[in-house]
């Protein structure tokens, strides 16, 4: 029976560059037979996940990497509909790299001509956008990153729509007039009017989805940061350490928010590093760190009330005469 392993090499090297997903016709230029095909499918742990596409990984698909499932997602979509179709929304922003998306995405693309008739197996075929600009990634037509925010913000919920267009930003891959012009082309898609004042709320500042979920928390809970990435210098302007989010104290003292996500600080030498930033930010007297994860952004409004509580605990105390400021800032 034809196991992953077992594979002809150039099927196993094109799954390895579809996150696991095969199509019929790939298989046969392969050299797999049909019956081969239903024979690993019924054996080697195959699963079909539409019309002629099938998923060659037996790993549970809710055991893999979040960024594996939503590629796999927008593999699907481009694998049903055929190498003319192009990746959109957020399947096109999973392939750009964008972070902050959902989980879980609905396989979905766009064919020219085609309509939403042709969708199946929960695999969306979406109308073709007039003008919308391509590129090729991993072999295959995306939507660019400015016509795939057009079409992915106005279906996804407040803060994922930020830290999409947070990261967008972040990285480069589109600019404030770009973001704006994403914007324009959303207008008068279902559900893009409740959007409208959150595309001014992007802030390519913000380094992780993390940080643009405590941003909004912080936002909705009456104490928006003033800064984000605040540098903190010490008297000789030597840099100190960065903060994630940072409220001013007065008189040169700083309240700080670090974000600590798994995927950025689950080694020791992150740990360490980390240790060791906060070591130094604490023993300036003149910083206070708070430190959140991703439990709680899980629990809106969780922030917020920590910080509301730190700012009235620590503006009612006397600075301490050691220093560390941001640039800028007479201390």
């Amino acid at each position: 029976m034809p196991r992953p392993r077992q594979l002809p090499p150039t099927l196993l090297a094109l799954a390895g560059r579809q996150h696991g997903l095969v199509t019929t016709a790939q298989c046969r230029a392969a050299g797999m037979s049909r019956d081969r095909v239903a024979r690993a499918t019924a054996t080697a742990g195959w699963a079909r996940i539409t019309r002629g596409v099938y998923d060659t990984d037996p790993t549970p698909v809710r055991s893999r990497p979040l960024d594996h499932r939503r590629r796999r997602s927008a593999w699907a979509a481009m694998l049903a509909f055929g190498p003319r179709s192009i990746s959109v929304g957020t399947c096109a922003l999973a392939l750009l790299g964008v972070a902050g998306l959902p989980s879980r995405l609905q396989p979905q693309a766009a064919l020219p001509g085609g309509r939403a008739a042709l969708s199946r197996d929960g695999i969306e075929l979406r109308m073709f956008d007039d003008g919308m600009s391509v590129q090729v990634v991993e072999g295959r037509f995306v939507a660019t990153p400015e016509w795939a925010l057009a079409q992915a913000v106005p279906e996804l919920e407040r803060r994922h729509a930020a830290a999409v267009m947070d990261s967008a930003l972040h990285q480069g891959l589109v600019t404030p007039q770009e973001l704006g012009r994403a914007h324009d082309k959303a207008r008068g898609r279902r559900g893009v009017a409740r959007t409208h004042a959150w595309w001014d709320m992007a802030d390519g500042r913000a380094e992780s989805p993390l940080e643009t979920f405590a941003r909004l928390d912080c936002a909705d809970g009456g104490v928006p940061p003033d800064r984000l990435q605040v540098v903190l210098r010490d008297d000789a302007g030597r840099i100190v350490a960065r903060g994630d989010l940072g409220w001013s104290l007065g008189a040169g003292r700083w309240l700080i928010a670090e974000m600590d996500g798994a995927e950025f600080h689950d080694t020791p030498e992150a740990v360490f590093a980390d240790r060791s930033r906060q070591n130094l930010l604490v023993a300036s007297g003149r910083v206070v760190v708070l430190r959140f994860t991703a439990r709680d952004v899980a629990a809106p409004g969780t922030i917020a009330r920590e910080v509301r509580a730190a700012l009235r605990a620590l503006r009612t105390q006397v600075p301490n005469p050691r220093s560390v400021r941001a640039p800028g800032e007479v201390v």
